[in-house]
C-alpha cells in the first residue's frame, strides 16, 4: 500500500568548486614529506646529505602539482541522489547516490551528503571509486527520527586521482526538500485484518437491517409484519397493492479520525511506532506519531472495506481537514495531511473541534478519537465533547497512556519514596478508568490503551463495529 509517488523526487546537478582555491595536499602527500625529514637525522655527521631532503621535497611537491593539474575540474563532475523508498517513521529508507564524469582518469571519490537531523543524526560519509564515462554510484540506508517537512541539503565531494597526492573539493547543489511520512504499512502486515474484513463484507451482504444506516435494495409485496415506515406509497398506487422497501446494511459509511495535537501528545515514549514487537526500536517517538500511524492503518483497512474516510487535526486551531472521501488519490492526500500534523504546546481547543466535526458530518458515522487525559481535578473538555457526538455518531475514544507510568504503578515498591510514587500511578489510572467508564456508559468504545498496542485494539474494534453492523 506504500505508493511509489510518495519518493521526493531525482535530483540531478553538476558540481561547483568550493571555494577559489579549493584543492589541497592528501595525508599521502603529508606523510611522504614528513618522511623526508629523516634524511635530517644523518645529517648531522654529513650535512650535505640535508640536501637530499630538499631534493627528495621537491620531486614529491612536483608530483604533487602534476597530479593536481591532471585532475578534472568540478564542473565535469555530474551527481545525482535518487529516494529509493519513501521516508516514513519506522522504516529505514534507502538512498542512491550517482556520480558520472567525463575524464579520462579515475577519481576516488568521499562523498558526505547533508542530510537534516530528522532523517540522520549525523552526515553521511561514503567512498567511491568513478570510472571515466560510467556511473558509479552507492547506497545507503537510514531511519527518519521525526515526522513532516524537512530540506535536504547539498552533496559534497572531495576527488583525486589513483596517486592521491593532491585532492579537489567541490560541492553538488542537490538541495531539496522532503516530507516523512508516518508509518506506511504494507498489505502483507495486515494481511490478517483484512481476510476479516473481507469475511464481514460477505457476510453482511446476506443480511437485512432495519434502522440508521440502512441502504436501499430493492422493493416486495407487503408481508404481515413489515413495518409501515417502509411502504412505498407509490408504488403501492401504481400496483394496486401494498408494496415496501427492503433494505441492507449500507457497505460505505464515513470513519471520521480525529486527533488531538495538543501538548499532552508531545510526550515522548521509548518504543517504535510499530505494533509488532519484531520491529520495536530503541528510538523514542510522541504519542502523535503513534497516533498518526494508527491512523494509517484504519484509513487502509476502511479504504478496502468500502467505507470512506476523513481526517481532522486540531489543537488550538484546526491544523488539517479533509473530507470523507476513498481511492488511491484521497489516500495520498490523508497521507500529506497526517504528515503536516505538529504538536503544539498549549492545550487543545475540544469543544471547537466537536462542532466542527458536527457540521462536517451531519449524518450518522464512524468516529475515531484518539487523545490522551489531562491528570486534573476537573472533567477533561475531551470528555465532554466526545459525549456530544455519541447521540449521533459511533464513537471508537481511545486515550493513550504512557508506558513510564503505567510501570510504576505495576511495581513493587521497596522504599517510601516509591510506595508514594506508587499510589500516585494507581491513583491516575483510576482516575482515567473512571472517567472512561462514564463514557462507556453514554455509549461509547472507549479505549485506554499503550501506544504500541493501540494499532492492534482501533483495527479489531473498527471490525467488531463492522460485524455487528451498529452504524
Amino acid at each position: 500500500m506504500i505508493q511509489p509517488s510518495l519518493h521526493p523526487a531525482p535530483i540531478t546537478a553538476a558540481a561547483q568548486p568550493r571555494s577559489r582555491f579549493a584543492f589541497g595536499l592528501t595525508p599521502r602527500a603529508l606523510w611522504l614529506l614528513a618522511a623526508g625529514f629523516l634524511a635530517l637525522i644523518p645529517g648531522y655527521r654529513h650535512p650535505q646529505l640535508a640536501y637530499a631532503m630538499l631534493l627528495w621535497d621537491a620531486i614529491l611537491l612536483l608530483a604533487a602539482l602534476l597530479d593536481g593539474l591532471r585532475l578534472p575540474p568540478p564542473l565535469t563532475l555530474t551527481a545525482s541522489r535518487s529516494w529509493l523508498s519513501a521516508p516514513s517513521l519506522g522504516n529505514r529508507v534507502e538512498i542512491e547516490l550517482t556520480l558520472t564524469h567525463p575524464n579520462e582518469i579515475l577519481l576516488d571519490c568521499t562523498l558526505t551528503d547533508d542530510l537534516p537531523p530528522e532523517l540522520l543524526e549525523t552526515p553521511a560519509i561514503h567512498t567511491l571509486r568513478a570510472y571515466p564515462r560510467q556511473p558509479a554510484s552507492v547506497r545507503y540506508s537510514l531511519q527518519p527520527r521525526e515526522r513532516g517537512d524537512v530540506h535536504a541539503g547539498d552533496l559534497y565531494i572531495r576527488y583525486r586521482s589513483a596517486l592521491g597526492l593532491v585532492s579537489r573539493w567541490s560541492v553538488a547543489p542537490l538541495a531539496q526538500p522532503a516530507r516523512i511520512y508516518p508509518e506506511l504499512r504494507s498489505a502483507e502486515e495486515q494481511s490478517l485484518f483484512l481476510a476479516k474484513s473481507r469475511k464481514i463484507d460477505l457476510q453482511l451482504r446476506q443480511m437485512r437491517y432495519r434502522g440508521l444506516g440502512r441502504e436501499f435494495e430493492s422493493l416486495r409485496e407487503y408481508r404481515p409484519g413489515d413495518d409501515l415506515r417502509d411502504v412505498c406509497w407509490t408504488a403501492s398506487a401504481r400496483r394496486g397493492d401494498l408494496v415496501t422497501r427492503q433494505f441492507q446494511a449500507e457497505r460505505s459509511q464515513s470513519v471520521w479520525i480525529v486527533l488531538d495535537t495538543g501538548r499532552l501528545m508531545r510526550a515522548r515514549v521509548k518504543d517504535g511506532p510499530h505494533t509488532h514487537t519484531s520491529h520495536s526500536h530503541s528510538s523514542s517517538y510522541t504519542k502523535l506519531d503513534y497516533a498518526c500511524s494508527t491512523a494509517v492503518a484504519l484509513a487502509q483497512l476502511a479504504q478496502f472495506s468500502g467505507d470512506k474516510v476523513g481526517l481532522l487535526g486540531y489543537g488550538r486551531r484546526i491544523q488539517q481537514q479533509l473530507l470523507p472521501g476513498r481511492g488511491a488519490g484521497h489516500m495520498r492526500q490523508f497521507l500529506e495531511s497526517l504528515a503536516q500534523l505538529q504538536a503544539e504546546p498549549s492545550e487543545s481547543d475540544h469543544l471547537r473541534a466537536t462542532a466542527i466535526l458536527g457540521r462536517l458530518q451531519p449524518r450518522r458515522g464512524l468516529i475515531l478519537w484518539i487523545t490522551d487525559l489531562a491528570e486534573s481535578a476537573m472533567r477533561p473538555e475531551v470528555i465532554d465533547g466526545a459525549a456530544q457526538l455519541l447521540h449521533r455518531h459511533v464513537v471508537l475514544f481511545v486515550a493513550m497512556a504512557q508506558p513510564e507510568v503505567a510501570a510504576i504503578a505495576r511495581a513493587i515498591p521497596q522504599n517510601v519514596e516509591e510506595m508514594f510514587r506508587s499510589a500516585a500511578a494507581q491513583e491516575m489510572a483510576s482516575r482515567r478508568e473512571l472517567l472512561l467508564a462514564r463514557l462507556r456508559d453514554q455509549g461509547a468504545i472507549a479505549l485506554d490503551t499503550l501506544p504500541s498496542q493501540m494499532t492492534a485494539s482501533v483495527l479489531n474494534n473498527y471490525l467488531s463495529i463492522k460485524e455487528r453492523a451498529v452504524l
